[in-house]
Formats: C-alpha cells, structure tokens, sequence
C-alpha cells in the first residue's frame, strides 16, 4: 500500500482537505480504500471468509462496500463515501474520482463477469449508478443521479435516467456537475412548446 500517493490524491482532488491529520482521521472513503486492499489480498490468497468479514467491518465503519474481489487501480478517491457500493467483478483503472451513492451493479446471476469495468481518469458523480458488465472509457464523466445501461467511449459525458451522451471530457477529476445539460427540462421545454402552437391552432378555429 502506497499511503503516501493516496493521502497527496485526497489533497489533490478534494479541496476542502486541509490538513494531514484531518485526511488520515476524517476522510471515510480513504480508509474504505485502505481496508479493502488487505480484503482484496485474502480474496485473491484463498481466504474468502476472512475477506468478507473484513469488508464488512469496513462497511460498518465507513458506510462504504467494496467487494473483496473487485479490481482498483492507483490514486482512486471517493469522496464523502456514504452509500458506495462496488460489486465483486468490478474494475477501476487508476485516477478514479467517485462521489457517494455511486453503485457499480450487476445484472446477472451467472458466475461470470457483470459489473461494470471503468477506465483510467473516469469520475462519477454523487448517486450515479453503473449496472452491467460495460466499460467506461478513459476520463469520461458520469453525471450526477444518473443510470448507466450501455458502454460509455472514453472523453464522453453522460447524464439523466437512462444516460445520455453530452459533450466532450474535461480535465482530470473535473466534473462540473452544475454544468451538465438539462435533458428532463429541455424535454418539459420542448413539450410546452408544442403544448402553446396546439393551443393556437385550436384557437384559430
């Protein structure tokens, strides 16, 4: 374990980070990723018990779950943690920025790969669901709230229930939640105008 790489990604991508004891002592989603690495090394050694019972006491400390037998890469954050879950066959490449409430999910029953695989750089943002064995590609961005049902190319945005594609990336861990497009209201808006030009031809006759 490399705690010095993950306490300078904390100051990295989460500026209300001040100071180091405040790091080491009050960040949830750090010590969720500190407690699953031993996890994951009794998953991969053959100890499966013991593993999960690990992930467990992580679960109760921190309100974050991650899987023992989930894949993480270097440098990955979530930030505030609270309701995380990571299924067992998820992967995460390196420079991961995830926020609470996230869920990677599966959608199968079978002894197969059915959690989502996320690339290098990809940020998710707070209550975001991934489900299905599905990639997201390299520095793509998952809006906030959103459902995640078909694979994502890298440097794309994508928002709203089901998502849908937006523009281009951004730069590493910048999601800019309140510059996402507005899918459902340009929808409401869209419908009202056709609502109004019904109203005056109507009223023409």
């Amino acid at each position: 374990m490399n705690f010095a790489e993950d306490i300078r990604t904390v100051f990295e991508k989460d500026p209300a980070a001040r100071s180091l004891p405040e790091v080491l002592l009050c960040y949830p989603g750090l010590h969720a990723v500190w407690l699953y690495r031993p996890a994951h090394w009794l998953w991969q050694a053959g100890f499966r018990l013991a593993a999960r019972l690990l992930t467990h006491l992580a679960r109760f400390l921190t309100g974050v779950e991650i899987h023992p037998g989930a894949s993480i890469g270097r440098r990955f954050f979530i930030d505030h943690g609270m309701g995380v879950v990571i299924g067992e066959t998820a992967e995460i490449g390196d420079d991961v920025l995830m926020y609470q409430g996230v869920v990677l999910g599966g959608t199968s029953l079978e002894h197969k790969k059915r959690h989502p695989t996320l690339g290098d750089g990809v940020v998710v943002g707070a209550g975001a669901t991934i489900l299905g064995a599905i990639k997201i590609g390299d520095r793509s961005r998952i809006g906030a709230g959103s459902v995640v049902l078909h694979e994502v190319p890298p440097d794309t945005t994508v928002f709203g229930i089901p998502a849908h594609s937006a523009t281009g990336g951004a730069g590493r861990g910048q999601l800019e939640h309140n510059k996402l497009p507005d899918f459902c209201g340009e929808q409401m808006r869209r419908v009202q105008q056709e609502l109004d030009e019904l109203k005056k031809e109507l009223s023409k006759k």
